[in-house]
């Protein structure tokens, strides 16, 4: 084999020169690495083994003959020649490392047993996500993996041939007690305090996970950065600014406002009282302040000084729509805008965004380099990516989790948390502060009771004194700007309704905000207002990032308090969180009280007037059929809406109050307790069941086992279910893809640089980085539609990333499997 003379057995060879990396060196960097981000939970023994073991499948001749053809160094006329492209998937040299470590373990005391399952388990899956232990007809997948035939996996080979420098390693790490008592500690902690068995197994799952992903990001970082090393000098690596650095550009930000009127005075306050709460211990706090108080810049500066004080690693914001990051992102960025460039960083971002699914799905050198893990100070996100770094399946996701340890991790509008994922979230967040010493915010005026749901299932655990703000009902009473209008009638709102009382609210307050529950209904009111006045504007999620920021850009100089202009918004629900944005009138179609409540932050926000307006309406024939969560929380908001009519006290005359709020959410909750669990139906995993029963302890699967078994218990500790549970986990009902637009011509340069950028990774890189404003989700069956009229288009041809058709791009609504020209038709 024409193998590089100084390499025996190579890992990788660099696409661009040829080079070797020999897996010796690759084991003892992935090693050190993955023992590092494991350290953050107690565990680098853990990391470090597991580091050491996952490739040992590469010291054989099998995968050296396959790789050696695969890179052209192997002739196809020579004997030892084989097919790669036929074999790519088909070379087991992950199971080695497995077995290896399993046959050690298996036999041992409980813990080690325990821990070698764990290592075995994140070994064995590091190419393809987490495996089953138990699969949901009873199988034991783990031990048949490990009972794997030697000749299929070449362990003994692989005994051989190994390095001696990694096997004297191995032998000094397995030989210390460091695994058992890291264990030990780590069980200890995991199950503290009074918490039933179910949830016991459910953080051990999170735990192997933890793991995985440590291993995950170490395994991609380390081949990556030997394919290109350029990619790898821009890394931080964790290396970041002294977070007092950007203290003193908020803190000097912060001393530039003056403070004109109440609302201003108000929200110096917040800003204080988050400054006083940073330096407490970490723990699970809420930041309930009404829309329009200032949470951005406020809860901005309690990371920061919490980060410092606290020495944690990273800050990162968790938010439920693109359009907050679009907003937020570009406040702190501008804040820190001047240090992005200083030579300390490199020029390095400050701010990552990261809120697209542009990222390649297939494991190739490029996806590696193009990826996300997060390694940046400051990180927003959004809850899709949060919750599938910790649930979903493959490797993409899982690799970031490490980087939500000492962490201070902010929820803006958690309300937004869907609803079956409460358990799972629940726990994991308690998992997260209490194994990976984060600090987490719950951020909202309408804090959804996550802390009183079922506490067998998983209830978070707010710190004792968990609120920021000293006096809520105070506060909320102070800032009081707006009056909410019941205006429900019998038969409901027709659109030309609805367009006639805009205007009549246009006349009066010069300014109108009408926000509906579908895109749908969007255009509709849409036509209809264009029909009778002038500057009428539409938002929706099918516009790609950067059309929504042009369009909340002209609504906002109409919007100016200095040369106010006529103006009337049409959107969907996308606008009514955290967008900062000052109508006179909000008519808000039914929804549920939080996003009514939402709704009213964007009307009278800076208090500019005596009072705002926001008018309810009940549209008619209104078809909420594929939106289940919209039309139960619309049933429980008509409850309190009723509730208010009879007799407003209870509720403080306010419909928008805490308590009003607290009731309206024990409604909702209880109608949709049995939801939080994550159920899933025979078409997901075979039989009725929830993601947290298989992510647990499982009983159905055990009890599968047992009926196979002669009613024997299976004998493996750890039952979980990870890729069945893992597969099934979907944030959104139809999960979409990322599409690239082409908007503008910055939309369709970044496509043109694209289609033109082959083998240009840095290129590709910073091309993919600027498409995420230049984005729109769609769904599978728009995305199965627009192929076969052959409207997509492969922007990069490895990857399967997609860019649409000019035909299909509207410059009112975006995105479309309808033609431009047949939408416009309809407005004209």
């Amino acid at each position: 084999m024409k193998q590089d003379s100084k390499v025996r057995f190579a890992a990788h060879y660099r696409k661009s020169d040829g080079v070797p990396q020999s897996v010796m060196e690759h084991l003892e960097e992935v090693s050190a690495l993955a023992r590092s981000f494991a350290e953050k939970i107690g565990l680098p023994s853990f990391g470090e083994l597991i580091g050491l073991l996952h490739d040992i499948g590469k010291y054989t001749n099998v995968f050296q003959t396959y790789l050696l053809s695969a890179v052209g160094k192997l002739n196809p006329d020579e004997d030892e020649y084989v097919n790669a492209k036929g074999m790519k998937g088909k070379i087991d040299h992950s199971s080695a490392g497995a077995q290896y470590v399993w046959e050690l373990l298996q036999n041992k005391d409980h813990l080690r047993r325990i821990a070698g399952q764990i290592m075995s388990l994140c070994i064995a899956s590091h190419h393809s996500g987490l495996m089953d232990c138990l699969s949901p007809d009873g199988m034991d997948v783990f031990s048949k993996r490990m009972a794997k035939s030697k000749d299929k996996t070449h362990l003994e080979e692989a005994r051989i041939k190994i390095d001696a420098s990694i096997q004297s390693h191995l032998n000094k790490l397995l030989a210390l007690t460091s695994i058992e008592k890291e264990l030990c500690q780590g069980l200890e902690s995991l199950w503290c305090g009074e918490q039933s068995h179910e949830i016991h197994e459910f953080m051990l799952g999170l735990l192997v996970r933890f793991i995985f992903s440590a291993l995950i990001d170490a395994d991609r970082l380390n081949s990556a950065d030997f394919e290109n090393v350029t990619a790898a000098s821009e890394r931080y690596n964790g290396c970041y600014l002294e977070w007092g650095v950007l203290i003193g550009k908020l803190e000097a930000h912060l001393a530039g406002f003056k403070v004109g009127n109440q609302v201003d005075k108000i929200r110096s306050e917040i800003s204080s009282s988050c400054l006083n709460f940073a330096f407490r211990e970490k723990g699970i706090f809420q930041l309930t302040v009404p829309t329009g108080g200032g949470k951005t810049l406020a809860s901005l500066r309690f990371a920061l000084h919490h980060a410092k004080h606290r020495n944690m690693d990273r800050i990162i914001y968790v938010v439920p729509y693109t359009t907050i990051i679009d907003q937020n992102a570009r406040v702190v960025r501008s804040i820190f805008e001047n240090i992005e460039h200083q030579s300390v960083t490199s020029g390095k971002q400050i701010v990552l965004e990261h809120h697209s699914n542009l990222t390649p799905e297939r494991d190739t050198w490029q996806s590696k380099i193009l990826s996300e893990n997060w390694d940046a100070p400051i990180v927003y996100t959004t809850a899709v990516q949060f919750l599938e770094t910790l649930f979903a399946a493959g490797t993409r996701g899982a690799r970031r989790m490490h980087h939500l340890a000492n962490a201070v991790i902010i929820f803006d509008e958690i309300q937004t948390i869907p609803i079956r994922t409460v358990h799972l979230f629940n726990n994991a967040i308690n998992f997260l502060v209490g194994q990976c010493k984060s600090t987490v915010v719950f951020c909202t005026a309408t804090q959804p009771l996550l802390n009183e749901v079922d506490t067998r299932k998983g209830a978070v655990k707010l710190s004792v004194n968990h609120q920021i703000m000293p006096d809520i009902g105070k506060l909320f009473k102070d800032l009081r700007r707006v009056e909410v209008d019941d205006k429900r009638k019998a038969g409901g709102w027709s659109e030309d309704d609805v367009a006639e009382e805009a205007q009549q609210e246009l006349e009066h307050l010069g300014s109108v905000l009408i926000i509906v529950n579908t895109k749908a209904q969007a255009r509709e009111i849409y036509r209809r207002c264009k029909q009778i006045t002038e500057g009428v504007f539409h938002l929706s999620t099918s516009m790609c990032p950067a059309h929504r920021i042009n369009v909340l850009g002209k609504v906002k100089e109409c919007l100016n308090p200095d040369n106010p202009k006529p103006v009337i918004c049409v959107s969907t629900q996308l606008i009514e969180a955290g967008v900062d944005v000052d109508f006179g009138s909000v008519i808000r179609y039914l929804a549920g009280l939080d996003s009514i409540a939402q709704a009213a932050g964007r009307c009278n926000r800076n208090g500019l007037r005596p009072t705002g307006r926001v008018l309810v309406v009940n549209p008619t024939n209104e078809n909420l059929d594929k939106l289940p969560d919209i039309r139960t929380a619309k049933e429980k908001a008509e409850r309190i809406l009723d509730e208010f009519r009879n007799d407003p006290a209870p509720f403080d005359h306010d419909l928008l109050s805490p308590s009003a709020m607290s009731r309206y959410y024990r409604y909702y909750f209880f109608d949709r307790a049995y939801e939080m669990t994550y159920p899933v139906t025979p078409h997901e995993v075979e039989r009725n069941d929830s993601l947290f029963s298989l992510l647990s302890t499982n009983p159905l699967s055990v009890a599968a086992y047992s009926r196979n078994n002669n009613n024997q218990a299976p004998s493996i500790s750890l039952r979980q279910s990870f890729k069945t549970a893992a597969e099934a986990f979907k944030v959104i009902d139809a999960p979409t893809e990322g599409v690239i637009v082409p908007y503008g011509e910055e939309g369709k340069r970044i496509i043109a640089e694209l289609l033109s950028a082959a083998g240009q990774f840095e290129k590709k890189y910073d091309l993919l980085k600027e498409a995420q404003y230049y984005s729109v989700n769609m769904f599978p069956h728009e995305i199965v539609k627009l192929k076969e009229m052959r409207r997509l288009h492969k922007a990069l041809e490895v990857s399967g990333i997609m860019y649409l058709d000019s035909q299909h791009y509207s410059n009112e609504f975006g995105a479309s499997v309808e033609q431009v020209g047949l939408m416009e038709t309809l407005i004209a």
